[in-house]
């Protein structure tokens, strides 16, 4: 069984290069040992952002009273709320499915293990191909913190399946995923504490913007420990886990009913056989590629988490897309310099680019402007009593080399300031181009 391009992993990287591959009349082979649509789609971005919206309009009906809106006696079904996360799941899975199914997609259910750059084996069969896509992924980091073997602590897969909201929750880091399931809890009542290592939560995005979403979780009764590490976990004497933390000279014990560990992720390398290929590793242990994900093994591509670069499912996207351009002979590159980044929390935080802090510490001459996002009628009209800001980074040409968002709805900005980073435009061009009025993007033209 010969095909011109076998894909290792199943998630957005692997399902997209298949796709793409396919479509371009290549014979395409994809092993995925798992479920199609990998962490993402099935334990990751998807089922968390299903959960989060619940949660969403929970929080717009308790507030309902803003908007002249009566709304009584309310109450949620965190059972019915996880049944719909599955339900969504499902259906995008079948989605993909067909997508494969379109594209003439060779689909196998199993662990793939490399023997070679051509030779790829799964259970008893054997398959050749030209080409190589790796697109693995990535998983759970737990660190090593003492006593953490014997307490039954949740990843983000476990919180998922929540179906008895817990009356109390510490979130082992302030990251992106740590601080969406504390926003998610949040706001069904349970009193979380996050306990973040270094001094402010969300470490890579704007640290101003990072401390006025803090703030305002704050207000709804999260609990943050700042600059503390996690020093021993144990079962405590009422049946709750004890997390003990050191922060500077001082320290101190949380308990709670349950334990969310979000310490991160790392790229998934055991188990494939990459040793077959005599790939070469930065020391920080990423896979080398260059601008046309390629690997060091000639035939050889990679994408996604195992890069090392963005554990994003955006990225691993595009980079897939360049695999593949390069593999059919169509020259492409990827450009990292406008990754969005998104914390799909209520409010929502979106940056992409360069922050402050990064020019910086790189030395670069920068210039900073921003605007409260009230300076846009329609965010004033949806968002009664809630602030946000917009910031903008520039270079000594006036050039954006970086955008920030704090407010709803974030996630659906940044894409503009995105473009305009990747194509080397100024703050002036924005005006250059017509937005709809009344819509929350407008504030892009007030600056």
């Amino acid at each position: 069984m010969d095909y011109q391009l076998a894909i290792i992993g199943g998630g957005p990287a692997g399902y997209s290069a298949a796709e793409a591959a396919g479509k371009a009349g290549l014979s395409v082979i994809l092993f995925e040992k798992n479920s199609l649509g990998g962490v993402c789609l099935n334990e990751g971005c998807i089922p968390t952002k299903t959960l989060l919206y619940s949660a969403k309009v929970f929080d717009v009906a308790k507030n309902a009273s803003k908007y002249a809106v009566k709304a009584e006696n309310l109450s949620f079904d965190i059972t019915k709320i996880v049944s719909r996360k599955q339900k969504v799941v499902r259906k995008l899975v079948l989605g993909i499915k067909n997508k494969m199914n379109e594209a003439g997609v060779t689909v196998v259910s199993g662990e793939a293990y490399i023997q070679d750059k051509n030779t790829i084996k799964c259970g008893d069969e054997v398959y050749k191909c030209e080409n190589l896509i790796l697109c693995t992924g990535g998983n759970t980091f737990i660190p090593p913190i003492k006593g953490i073997e014997n307490v039954d602590y949740w990843t983000h897969k476990e919180a998922l399946d929540c179906k008895e909201l817990p009356e109390s929750l510490v979130v082992i880091g302030g990251g992106v995923i740590g601080m969406e399931f504390a926003s998610y809890f949040c706001s069904l009542g349970t009193k979380v504490t996050v306990i973040e290592m270094t001094p402010e939560i969300l470490g890579g995005l704007d640290k101003e913007l990072a401390s006025l979403l803090r703030a305002e979780y704050s207000k709804k009764g999260i609990n943050f420990i700042l600059d503390a590490k996690v020093t021993e976990i144990c079962n405590g004497e009422s049946g709750e886990i004890s997390v003990k933390y050191q922060n500077g000279d001082d320290g101190g014990t949380v308990e709670a009913n349950k334990l969310l560990v979000s310490a991160g992720r790392r790229a998934s390398t055991d188990g494939y056989g990459l040793e077959n290929l005599s790939l070469e590793f930065t020391p920080q242990h990423r896979l080398v590629v260059d601008t046309d994900m390629r690997t060091s093994v000639d035939g050889v591509y990679a994408c996604g988490d195992l890069t090392g670069f963005s554990m994003l499912a955006h990225t691993a996207v595009r980079e897939a897309e360049v695999a593949v351009h390069n593999i059919c002979g169509v020259a492409d590159k990827m450009s990292y310099k406008a990754i969005p980044g998104v914390v799909y929390t209520n409010p929502e935080i979106a940056s992409v680019g360069i922050t402050e802090d990064m020019a910086s510490q790189s030395g670069l001459e920068y210039k900073v402007v921003k605007l409260p996002m009230a300076y846009a009628g329609r965010f004033v009209a949806e968002n009664e009593g809630v602030n946000g800001v917009c910031k903008i980074v520039t270079d000594v040409h006036d050039r954006i080399i970086g955008a920030h968002i704090l407010g709803n709805p974030a996630s659906e900005l940044i894409v503009i300031a995105g473009m305009m980073i990747e194509e080397g435009k100024k703050i002036e061009e924005f005006k250059k181009y017509v937005f709809p009025h009344p819509t929350v993007g407008e504030i892009f033209r007030e600056f």
